[in-house]
Order: structure tokens, then sequence, then C-alpha cells
């Protein structure tokens, strides 16, 4: 820094601070308010983490896969009373973009809801029958192998 530039504003350094007539001074605790970050693009973070989450399509079944299903729901049907014990596979639609996943719930057959068309597990899970993949007849201490 050379000379002059030190004395640049030395004819202005020792004018008294001007204070607006019109204009009240803004209170000190609203004064750090101006300095806080500022986020321009709010939400921008968030709606690029959800399109960076991937979902799966839902697979198109086969016309035997589908008979195979029909035939594991009508046998189940049949055997309600004996509560059997099941993995059920099924596709989760997401709720906010095309796509879901699959799912595996484990548990024993409650009823088959005809009117809302959804396997109903003693835990409560409704599972609907359009979403069903896989069905897979398991043993009780298989059962407690997978929830631990």
């Amino acid at each position: 820094m050379n000379c002059r530039d030190m004395h640049k504003y030395d004819d202005i350094i020792d004018l008294p601070h001007h204070v607006s007539k019109t204009h009240p001074q803004m209170p000190l605790s609203d004064r750090a308010f101006q300095f806080a970050p500022f986020a321009a693009l709010t939400g921008h973070h968030e709606a690029v983490r959800e399109t960076a989450r991937l979902t799966d399509e839902r697979a198109e079944l086969n016309e035997d896969i589908l008979a195979a299903l029909d035939m594991q729901l009508k046998y189940l049907e049949k055997h309600l009373d004996e509560r059997p014990d099941i993995l059920l596979t099924y596709f989760t639609p997401d709720s906010k973009k095309k796509g879901g996943s699959y799912t595996t719930a484990a548990g024993q057959v409650k009823r088959i809801d005809e009117y809302k068309r959804a396997v109903v597990l003693t835990d409560g899970t409704h599972i609907p029958i359009y979403d069903i993949v896989d069905i897979e007849y398991i043993q009780m201490e298989n059962l407690k192998f997978l929830t631990e």
C-alpha cells in the first residue's frame, strides 16, 4: 500500500455519521439478520436427493405365474383356519415418483378380503392381491429367524 492510498480518504474520515431524518434506524437485533446465510435455492437439495432415489419398475407377470399365484391364493383361502405362515413378496408403488419397490412380508394369513382384493395378515398388514408377485409357505421356526 503506497502513501497516496493511505491518505485517499483523509477529507471525509472525520465527518460525522449521517442519520436519516425520514427513515428510522434499524434496531441492532434486526441488523444481524442481514448477515444470515441465504439459501437461494430453497428445497433444491431435497429435490436432488429425491431424484437420485432409485425405484424399481413393476414387473409384468406372464400368464403362467399369474395362474400359479391364483392357485396359491385359492389354496390359502381353503386353509385359512390353519393360519398358514407365509412369505409374501409384493410391489409397493412409490408415492412420489414412477416405480416403487419390492417388499417381503412374513406372517400368518388372517383372511382374504374379497371386497378390497387384499390378503390380510394377523398383524393387520393389508397386501393388495394385484401387487403380489410371490407366495412362499414357511414354518414357524423360520418366521422367528426372519423377524429377528
